[in-house]
């Protein structure tokens, strides 16, 4: 199936899997050239917009020498009333590299899908634990 035949939910699905079961390029090559993709909630030290698809190609690869997704689990979709937008929520599951440390997070992400890639993203997390995840990377992301 080509990218410009595939629905939202489609790509979405794709998105899900390939968090575990692809590389951070092929993650990235799911987002359009000029993506958008916001974390209202981002804790400190974290940027809360990314803005293009070689932004987010560069701090996907960052983050893949820091941390390791095991899982995607509880993921419920919920297709909406405008085109091409999809709410998703689900959780994934993993290990920093550095000590073994297992973690986990929750998301809420409303997607808007054109051309069957992810144009915009709104990525809500469980911010506390987000920030704790941060604090044991001790790492600041650019």
């Amino acid at each position: 199936m080509s990218q410009n035949t595939r629905t939202a939910r489609e790509t979405v699905d794709l998105m899900l899997h390939t968090i575990v079961h692809g590389t951070r390029d092929d993650l990235a090559d799911l987002y359009a050239p000029d993506t958008v993709i916001t974390n209202p909630f981002a804790p400190d030290g974290v940027p809360a917009s990314v803005t293009g698809n070689e932004q987010l190609r560069a701090r996907m690869k960052a983050m893949g020498d820091l941390i390791r997704y095991h899982s995607v689990d509880d993921v419920t979709v919920h297709e909406t009333r405008e085109p091409g937008t999809v709410v998703v929520e689900f959780g994934v599951s993993g290990t920093i590299v550095a000590s073994g440390t297992p973690f986990s997070l929750r998301f809420v992400n409303i997607v808007r899908v054109m051309d069957g890639l992810i144009a915009e993203s709104r990525d809500y997390s469980d911010s506390v634990r987000a920030a704790q995840l941060f604090e044991l990377l001790a790492v600041k992301v650019d």
